[in-house]
């Protein structure tokens, strides 16, 4: 018993000195071997180069009708017909209300007596002075009578000057009994109904006439941004599309698009000191009368065209708590550089980049959260395109 015993101690004491042995071994071979060297991350990126962007604002607006007519009446009188269907269309010209002529041409036929009976004068005045005349030269009538005579004929040569113009005042109030459309467009509610009465200095009107085909949009812009796109123009940076053909195109209410495109007409020459803008106007056709006064819609005007914009992925941007937009490019050596980058506004799924970024740069778009300025990476070219593709790459990874 005393041997076994012995020798499973002396097993034991053996085979826990090799087990000794064994681990310092191992741990001289791993102070002494070399580290595996650490892999380098991979991104991709996007070659910026310059290219030619056609630069939009969308603004907010109203619409406004073309043209309004408020049609009253221009002389008194009852009220006898109404010629027309309210909100149908009218043309211009066309008769919308008439009033009661009975008095009107009363007092035409009574000028136009007046007319007939002065023209007689005339003629009698005529022949008199003739008469006195011959009469005068013979001395068989004094040179006053003759004189008198003349001044009786002028006299009544004034009197028909006088009844011709009581004629066409008697015939004008007489057309104005007839209300007619100053302008081609719909009609709105009618204020009144057969059997009332007009009068020609009333101060509401009879009916309204919008033209709406075509019609006006007006926008407000901000002066800064005015002020900033003319300096851009002067400096070269901007050119325009052409005096009065500048396209809008608008977007209503619902988050719809108007199908049909405008132009730009005008912008107003004076700063509206409440809210420090200027309004521009305009105009688009409306066939089916979609548009109607007063909608709200936002309007999409062309700006100019910048010629050589740098348009970076928004992916390769970043922004800090403050504001600050960065970006982290490929420099020399493949090594990562930060940028701090100024932005214009935002197309699509890019940006316009006015500072930080150069033509050529290597703007990283993928592989973001693995790297860090400094860092050697390793490189992987892609376009604008796909680099929203090669982002969504890397982020399921």
């Amino acid at each position: 018993m005393r041997f076994h015993t012995a020798g499973r101690i002396i097993h034991t004491a053996l085979l826990g000195g090799s087990l000794a042995v064994l681990y310092a071994m191992l741990s001289a071979c791993a102070r002494h071997s070399p580290a595996p060297p650490a892999s380098k991350p991979a991104v991709t990126v996007v070659t910026l180069h310059p290219t030619p962007v056609s630069l939009t604002t969308e603004l907010p607006g109203r619409v406004s009708a073309y043209r309004i007519a408020e049609v009253r009446p221009q002389v008194n009188g009852v009220i006898l017909k109404r010629l027309f269907t309210e909100g149908e269309r009218v043309t211009e010209g066309q008769q919308l209300y008439q009033i009661d002529p009975g008095p009107y041409q009363a007092s035409l036929s009574s000028a136009q007596a007046s007319l007939a009976r002065a023209r007689a004068a005339v003629e009698i005045s005529k022949l008199t002075v003739q008469r006195y005349k011959a009469l005068a030269e013979v001395h068989a009538v004094s040179r006053q009578d003759y004189d008198n005579a003349a001044a009786r004929l002028q006299q009544d040569e004034a009197d028909v000057a006088a009844a011709e113009a009581a004629v066409r005042t008697a015939t004008i109030s007489l057309a104005y009994t007839k209300v007619y459309s100053p302008i081609s467009g719909r009609t709105g509610r009618s204020m009144i109904t057969e059997g009332a009465l007009v009068t020609a200095d009333q101060a509401f009107t009879l009916v309204t006439v919008t033209q709406l085909d075509p019609i006006y949009v007006d926008v407000t812009q901000p002066t800064t941004t005015l002020v900033r796109l003319k300096r851009e123009l002067a400096a070269g940076q901007l050119r325009t599309t052409g005096a009065n053909k500048t396209p809008a195109q608008l977007v209503l209410e619902d988050g719809s698009s108007y199908e049909l495109p405008g132009t730009l007409q005008f912008s107003e020459v004076t700063v509206d000191q409440g809210t420090g803008s200027v309004t521009l106007r305009a105009i688009f056709p409306n066939p089916t009368d979609l548009l109607l006064p007063g909608m709200f819609v936002r309007a999409t005007i062309q700006e100019g065209i910048r010629e050589s914009a740098i348009r970076a992925p928004q992916q390769g941007i970043t922004h800090a708590p403050d504001g600050t937009a960065t970006a982290l490019i490929v420099g020399a050596n493949d090594h990562v550089e930060k940028r701090t980058v100024e932005l214009d506004r935002a197309i699509g799924d890019q940006w316009i980049v006015t500072r930080g970024l150069e033509p050529g740069d290597r703007l990283i778009v993928a592989g973001l959260q693995r790297i860090k300025p400094g860092m050697q990476v390793v490189v992987t070219n892609t376009t604008p395109s796909s680099a929203t593709k090669s982002a969504v790459a890397f982020a399921t990874h």
